[in-house]
C-alpha cells in the first residue's frame, strides 16, 4: 500500500530538478502522476523512466492551463494534488534588473502559481472530493537575499497567495500549503550569483547542517503535504533549508 494509492496528481516543471524528484516519490507512494513542462524532450524522457504521463504546459498561459485540467479530469475523472514546482531563477543587483526580466520572473514564478492553484481549485471543488495544492516557494520568500529582487518578489508573493487560497477554499476540503526551500542541489543551483561566483563553500558554511540538501529531501515533505497524513495542514509555510531561516 502506498501513501497516494488512488490519487492524481500534477506536477508543473518536472522535466528534471526538484520537480522530477517530486515526481518519481509520488508515483512510487503510488499516486498516478501527470508531469508538465516547457522542456519537451526532457519531460518526456523523465515521464518514461517514472512511468508516468507527460503533458507539454506554459503554467503562465491560461488556456493552456484550462486545456491540461481538461484533459486530467477527462482522463482520470478527478485531481486530487496539484505541485506548482516551476519556477525560473535570474541573478542581478537591483539597478541592473531590467523590467523584461522582472516581467518574466514574475509571469512564471507568480501568475504561475496563481494561473495553477485557479486551475486545480475550479476543478476539485466541482469534483467535490477536496484536494491539496501545493506551492513551491523558497526561503527567498521569507527573507531578503541579494541580486534576487524579481525572484524574491515572485516567491513572497506565492507565500501570500497560499494564505488568502487557504481561507477561501478550506471550505470544500481544499489544502493549500507553500513550501520554502533553502539551497537544493539541482541545475537552478549552478544559476545563483554566489555559485557562479565560486563562494559556494562559504555559503555552505553558514548553513547549520553544513550542506545543501538534495531534490529528494524536498520531494519527502511534498508527499507528506500530498498525503493524508496532513489532513489538519493549511495555510502553512513548511521549510526545508537546513536551519538558514533560523
Amino acid at each position: 500500500m502506498g501513501r497516494l494509492d488512488g490519487k492524481i496528481a500534477l506536477i508543473t516543471g518536472a522535466a528534471r530538478g526538484q520537480g522530477k524528484a517530486e515526481a518519481a516519490l509520488l508515483a512510487r507512494e503510488g499516486a498516478v502522476v501527470v508531469l508538465t513542462d516547457v522542456l519537451d524532450e526532457l519531460g518526456q524522457t523523465a515521464a518514461k523512466e517514472i512511468g508516468a504521463t507527460y503533458l507539454h504546459l506554459d503554467v503562465s498561459d491560461e488556456n493552456a492551463w484550462r486545456t491540461v485540467m481538461n484533459q486530467v479530469v477527462a482522463e482520470h475523472k478527478r485531481i486530487d494534488v496539484l505541485v506548482n514546482n516551476a519556477g525560473i531563477y535570474r541573478a542581478a543587483p537591483l539597478i541592473d534588473t531590467t523590467l523584461a526580466e522582472y516581467e518574466l520572473v514574475i509571469k512564471i514564478n507568480q501568475v504561475g502559481v496563481f494561473l495553477g492553484m485557479q486551475s486545480a481549485a475550479r476543478a476539485m471543488k466541482e469534483l467535490g472530493n477536496g484536494g491539496s495544492i501545493i506551492n513551491i516557494s523558497s526561503v527567498a520568500g521569507l527573507q531578503g537575499n541579494p541580486h534576487s529582487t524579481a525572484y524574491g518578489a515572485s516567491k513572497w508573493a506565492v507565500r501570500g497567495m497560499t494564505k488568502v487560497a487557504a481561507i477561501e477554499l478550506g471550505k470544500f476540503n481544499i489544502r493549500v500549503n507553500s513550501v520554502h526551500p533553502g539551497l537544493i542541489d539541482t541545475d537552478m543551483m549552478q544559476e545563483l550569483s554566489y555559485i557562479q561566483a565560486g563562494k559556494l563553500d562559504r555559503v555552505v558554511k553558514k548553513i547549520p547542517l553544513g550542506r545543501a540538501a538534495h531534490a529528494d529531501e524536498v520531494a519527502q515533505l511534498v508527499l507528506f503535504l500530498a498525503s493524508d497524513e496532513s489532513s489538519y495542514c493549511t495555510g502553512s509555510e513548511f521549510i526545508v533549508d537546513g536551519g538558514v531561516a533560523c
